[in-house]
């Protein structure tokens, strides 16, 4: 099968690889300057990521505003403060600040239900692709299916098959450390706890670590005061050698990334909750008391060197995976879809044109998003010099004052 564009725009048929929120992101804009765009996710079943809260960016939710109209309070909640609490809980920063959170769920949701099924296609798991003598790029799926396309969009997140067939060389870094995570129903919390936590992103910086805690939409999205979830993050450092023994679940299978909610073994969660309840402040270990299963994602950063490769180019996490701190890697996600849909429409469907364009602005926003991630992390982790108020903290694409 081949996807073909539309002869009047000129446009190409695009084949996107890796349908979470970067891969949904870039083929909406690219069906929206005409391309003939299908999504190709490996995965049997419609995507979710448990418990996963995000910060949200301008750019994450560039699409949902602008082109679908929907109202930005419908689909993420919103704190007015940054707070640093120290060990007894009392406030020892505070500055205003509003940010916006959602759920990874309530995004993807949002994106998928504009792109529609017809052409959303589940356990499609591609093994390689090439190029062939008409220029065409020829993908192939591990059910021996084929599909040819004009440009290959590869989307398909930090384990990337297309990075580790075009750059074997690069590899995932392990940054040092791990981010428990989990979430409670913020009407569960006790009152104390609810008014430090309710109106704020709220951070305790401990030695060698850092937690932060912040409001994300309800399961079924709700975003009213009440009606969320409180959503914890606790960063705290684990040597390399000791990182398989983290990740291996309940029932013995290491894992490579992380530990899905009920697969920590009951000993580590124990650990987890006797540590919260000796170190953090009192309204941030009572969330960590009260989640009923934490989890753990093992942090590493990714970069690399190019982004294309003839008529294919990764896009993403399949590109560059940073470090959460800036909470601006669904937002890069986000930017490197609406620069390549903007430079392809410029070139007037000329893909080499494009690509070229696209890749020399993103290689750059990538580096130099990877590398402030970076530093933020190691200011936490390990130089102790994370301080509240540190301009660096203010989440964005850009840096601060960008």
């Amino acid at each position: 099968m081949r996807a073909t564009g539309s002869a009047a725009t000129a446009m190409p048929g695009v084949a996107v690889v890796g349908g979470s929120l970067g891969g949904l992101t870039a083929a909406l804009l690219l069906r929206d300057i005409g391309c003939d765009v299908t999504v190709y996710e490996r995965s049997r079943e419609t995507l979710q990521a448990r418990g996963a809260g995000i910060a949200v960016l301008p750019e994450t939710l560039r699409y949902p505003v602008e082109r679908l109209g929907v109202p930005v309070g419908r689909i993420t909640s919103s704190t007015e403060w940054i707070r640093f609490l120290d060990r007894g809980g009392s406030v020892r920063h505070a500055q205003r600040h509003r940010y916006r959170f959602s759920s990874w769920n309530t995004i993807y949701g949002t994106l998928l239900g504009a792109f529609g099924a017809e052409r959303y296609l589940l356990g499609r798991d591609m093994t390689s692709f090439a190029t062939d003598g008409a220029g065409d790029v020829r993908v192939r799926f591990a059910d021996d299916d084929e599909v040819r396309a004009e440009l290959l969009v590869c989307a398909d997140g930090i384990g990337s098959v297309a990075r580790a067939a075009l750059l074997p060389e690069v590899g995932a870094r392990y940054a040092g450390y791990v981010a428990w995570r989990g979430t409670v129903p913020e009407r569960e919390l006790d009152g104390p706890a609810f008014e430090v936590l309710h109106d704020a992103l709220t951070y305790q910086v401990l030695p060698g670590s850092h937690v932060l805690v912040y409001p994300i939409p309800g399961p079924d999205g709700a975003v009213g005061v009440g009606d969320r979830l409180i959503n914890m993050v606790w960063y705290r450092n684990v040597a390399e050698p000791d990182l398989p023994a983290l990740l291996t679940d309940r029932d013995g299978q290491p894992r490579p990334v992380s530990l899905p909610p009920g697969s920590v073994r009951d000993e580590l969660v124990g650990e987890f909750r006797s540590s919260a309840a000796a170190l953090l402040a009192p309204p941030i270990a009572e969330v960590a008391a009260r989640i009923g299963q934490p989890f753990v994602q093992a942090v590493f950063d990714i970069g690399v060197p190019r982004m294309v490769f003839g008529r294919a180019c990764l896009l993403g996490d399949a590109a560059f995976a940073v470090r959460p701190h800036a909470a601006a890697g669904t937002a890069k996600a986000a930017e490197d879809g609406w620069v390549l849909a903007a430079e392809l429409e410029a070139a007037g469907g000329d893909v080499p044109q494009a690509l070229a364009a696209w890749e020399a602005a993103q290689l750059a926003l990538g580096s130099r998003l990877l590398e402030r991630n970076r530093e933020i992390g190691d200011s936490s982790q390990f130089t102790g010099t994370f301080r509240p108020g540190d301009p660096r903290l203010i989440f964005g694409l850009h840096g601060p004052g960008r």
